[in-house]
């Protein structure tokens, strides 16, 4: 039985990540800023499920989430970097505070929820990081100075097979 952390699982991917881990038989930990809003995965499976509340913009909260995660299930064996949201606008007209955000939530964010999670993967010799990304990470619209830039962590990926295959730790990059 693996343990998954999963971001964003109010809605969409992760919410359907998170059913489909626990239909399997694995336990998770399901976060939203709101964790209310994953309480209805927790209450279907009460004994292999965690709510927490997780803003990861937030230093303080990947912090709690992760203790909490720890110290509920000990262990967690996959880390799913899914939460996210799209900023588009033209590079001269994006706003400052909007494109922080972007980044904060998109990839500094997913930064530093892997950077919680493996040195207890590196211990315990195995991991799973999984970043789910945009297609626009690839290839974004046009009119669109943002999309590209604020995508998931899929760049680090390539360097960070090299560093974590070491420790028997894979890395994925997900692209909807």
């Amino acid at each position: 039985m693996k343990t998954w952390l999963i971001t964003g699982c109010s809605s969409g991917i992760g919410k359907g990540i998170a059913k489909a881990v626990l239909e399997s038989g694995d336990q998770a930990i399901v976060t939203a800023r709101n964790k209310d809003k994953v309480m209805d995965i927790v209450e279907a499976y009460p004994e292999t499920a965690l709510a927490v509340s997780l803003d990861v913009c937030s230093q303080d909260s990947i912090k709690n989430a992760v203790k909490e995660a720890y110290d509920k299930f000990g262990t967690i064996d996959v880390l799913v970097n899914n939460a996210g949201y799209g900023y588009r606008s033209a590079v001269e007209e994006g706003e400052i505070e909007a494109v922080q955000t972007l980044y904060q939530t998109n990839l500094f964010g997913p930064i530093e929820l892997i950077k919680a999670v493996l040195p207890k993967m590196r211990e315990q010799k195995s991991g799973y990081i999984l970043n789910v990304t945009s297609i626009a990470a690839a290839r974004s619209a046009v009119g669109s100075g943002y999309e590209q830039k604020g995508s998931k962590p899929h760049f680090c990926l390539p360097a960070g097979r090299i560093t974590y295959k070491w420790f028997n730790e894979r890395t994925c990059s997900i692209r909807y």
